[in-house]
């Protein structure tokens, strides 16, 4: 900590960690103290690019002897993040981890543990949960503005092939993963926060219609929730078509359907569907995405010593869905039951 603000260092420097760099810089109670990256030009350039006043590191082990870190941000590629967080925690820093946190089950379970054994604050990437059209949703779902849930359904569609930036790591099994630890693990998320519910069980089917990646690029997945509310999900990276994040509620009182409202009890005098003028998730864009509201959130987690809703202890069970969902594919769409442990 320096005169009273949070010491910040980012490791990893891909294109989402500019805008983790840029919300860092805007929030009154953080600094940056230290940017690293397994390519020290990289981190120069972030440093450049912000001109900040701090070193650029070549380890993480150095990043984490370094007393005036408080919070390690997790910002490489995926298949690093499980080990770095679980190295960053034993060492007591409380840890920002970019989606997906882990690739493995077990990666999923050791970062969970070794967060929870530490006792530091932790905060996962699932930036969307600030986005202003889902806190929109999440609200009128609380004031029972559509009544009882029925169906849930929520879909990121992203055509994503070689000329996107981060594609030599993201088409490979070993380091992207599969395609809803890439990406449909936002729409996952979206769909436990918004239902506030569990899985209890789920089967998917996919296809690889285009043979970019190791895995298959389109998955669907047709859900039971803990409550008997059925629901979907789909991620298609071989999608031609704008970004697009679908999101229908469907309840015993009315649905909402992305920025759309039709709720008679809410709204007797309506004769269709009503929009919400609003931010909405669509864009795939980082810039786009609520950092500043995330990263606002965590700190003030830190500085009132309280958890987040988004910690890697909740992050954990949208990993383990969308390993579910992967055990499911594998299974020729047989049924997986939650939880895997």
């Amino acid at each position: 900590m320096i005169d009273g603000r949070l010491g910040v260092a980012i490791h990893g420097v891909g294109q989402v960690a500019y805008a983790h760099a840029a919300s860092w810089i805007r929030n009154p109670h953080a600094e940056i103290v230290s940017v690293s990256s397994r390519n020290p030009a990289s981190a120069a350039a972030l440093v450049e690019h912000f001109q900040l006043q701090c070193p650029v590191v070549e380890r993480l082990d150095q990043v984490l002897a370094d007393p005036t870190v408080d919070i390690v941000n997790l910002s490489g590629p995926n298949q690093v993040h499980a080990e770095q967080g679980v190295a960053a925690a034993e060492a007591g820093k409380h840890v920002l981890v970019e989606k997906p946190m882990a690739i493995t089950m077990d990666e999923n379970r050791r970062l969970r543990d070794a967060v929870s054994a530490a006792g530091v604050k932790s905060i996962v990437s699932f930036v969307l949960r600030w986005n202003p059209l889902l806190e929109t949703l999440r609200s009128l779902r609380s004031s029972d503005a559509i009544g009882r849930l029925i169906y849930i359904e929520v879909d990121y569609w992203h055509g994503l092939g070689p000329a996107y930036t981060g594609w030599p790591w993201a088409h490979t099994v070993r380091t992207g993963g599969s395609a809803n630890l890439l990406a449909g693990c936002h729409a996952l998320d979206a769909l436990r926060w918004l239902s506030g519910r569990e899985v209890v069980e789920v089967s998917a089917m996919s296809n690889n219609a285009k043979g970019l990646y190791e895995y298959d690029a389109n998955v669907v997945a047709v859900m039971k929730l803990d409550d008997g509310t059925v629901a979907k999900s789909s991620v298609l990276l071989d999608a031609e078509i704008p970004y697009s994040f679908n999101i229908d509620l469907v309840g015993t009182e009315g649905t909402l359907r992305d920025n759309r409202i039709w709720a008679k009890k809410l709204l007797p005098g309506q004769t269709g569907w009503t929009p919400m003028p609003t931010i909405l998730p669509d864009s795939g864009d980082v810039h786009h995405h609520p950092f500043d509201a995330q990263i606002n959130h965590f700190v003030d987690c830190i500085r009132e010593d309280r958890e987040s809703h988004c910690n890697v202890a909740d992050a954990y069970r949208t990993h383990e869905l969308c390993l579910a969902i992967d055990r499911s594919i594998a299974g020729n769409g047989q049924v997986v039951r939650l939880p895997l442990e």
